[in-house]
């Protein structure tokens, strides 16, 4: 959308004449999903005077300036890579609601406490079924419970190691968000959604209002710019491969696999909530290498284009269905590895080490 220079794929060859801004052709197809707020037109038809003085009158600074003159820090700005869900509640937040102008419209999110339902998916037998959320930056967690009149929630998922991120192909819905977190340093995985556009966006970004709070009192020191991106992650890269154990002598099983940062986990399912196991993903400093192929003696794959990882103790060995999928892995990997390590992810480093 040309009015979110984030969003601007190309140069704008359409227009809201409503509302006297420039959008691209992705984001004139959500403007028209709201016709009542946004009048669309390309800029190649004909204009008569009164249209180009609209817009000539307006702009996208001056839109800019009335529309998110007050968009929380932490409020998710989507790109144009994002799905369709998030760009579109972005354009609706601005133009429908007016959140942005009105600082009490933005209390679903920003108040610090959230409570509701959301469809979750069960861990065992794949259903989704309602649930009972709790949000609390008091308590510093988000809970949810199996029964609405139960005491005691099913878990307790802290703050600190929280994440989101939509997943509406992977979920089967157009609001699927998947939350992380850490339970005893290891991911776990639940998936949920609403049916409820406006309400899922919601959720997500008190998830990220308590990150920033979090962050805030964690980090006194950093700017806003600093901890913004720490609030929520997208995957890097997500995909089947082949792997197999660490002796090399077991045949390759086909397994998903998730990168979190320096995270690789492998499930038997893309929807699974435990992974079948965890790696560590260094630096080059600290010898960690990515490399395309297999040993010669490796044996028990079945397809073809190979990958190797070297660590400071052993080397963890997949193989790719396709080479275009090898390369984005290798470059996937290599984006990790040629990061310097922080001080607090040798700590997770060295609980790796130390797994059994």
């Amino acid at each position: 959308m040309w009015d979110k220079p984030s969003l601007l794929t190309s140069i704008p060859d359409w227009a809201s004449l409503t509302l006297g801004v420039f959008i691209c052709q992705a984001c004139s197809l959500l403007h028209r999903s709201i016709p009542h707020i946004s009048q669309v037109k390309s800029v190649q038809d004909t204009w008569d005077a009164s249209q180009v003085e609209l817009v000539a009158a307006v702009g996208n600074s001056a839109a800019r300036a009335k529309y998110e003159q007050k968009v929380p820090a932490f409020y998710y700005r989507p790109t144009h890579t994002d799905c369709k869900l998030l760009r579109e509640q972005w354009i609706r937040a601005k133009y429908e609601r007016n959140e942005f102008e009105f600082i009490e419209k933005q209390e679903p999110y920003s108040a610090g406490y959230r409570e509701g339902f959301l469809w979750k998916r069960g861990r065992d037998n794949g259903q989704f079924l309602s649930r009972k959320f709790i949000l609390s930056e008091r308590e510093g967690a988000l809970k949810y419970f199996n029964k609405q009149d139960a005491r005691d929630p099913k878990a307790v998922m802290k703050i600190e190691t929280l994440n989101a991120t939509f997943q509406p192909a992977k979920i089967g819905n157009p609001c699927g968000l998947q939350i992380t977190y850490l339970k005893d340093n290891s991911t776990r995985n639940i998936f949920v959604y609403h049916s409820d556009a406006k309400e899922m966006v919601d959720w997500f970004n008190a998830i990220r209002a308590a990150r920033f709070h979090y962050l805030q009192v964690a980090f006194p020191g950093a700017s806003d710019e600093e901890l913004v991106p720490k609030l929520t992650r997208n995957f890097m890269k997500e995909g089947f491969m082949e792997k197999t154990g660490p002796k090399h002598t077991e045949g390759f099983k086909k397994r998903w696999f998730t990168m979190d940062d320096r995270r690789l986990m492998y499930f038997k399912d893309p929807l699974d909530a435990y992974a079948l196991g965890e790696v560590f993903i260094g630096s080059k400093e600290n010898s960690y290498t990515v490399l395309s192929g297999l040993p010669p003696s490796t044996q028990g794959y079945h397809w073809n284009h190979g990958i190797t990882i070297v660590t400071p103790d052993r080397k963890f060995l997949f193989a790719c269905e396709t080479e275009a999928e090898q390369r984005d892995w290798i470059a996937a990997f290599q984006r990790v590895i040629n990061r310097p390590m922080r001080p607090q992810e040798y700590a997770v480093e060295a609980h790796f080490k130390h797994k059994p």
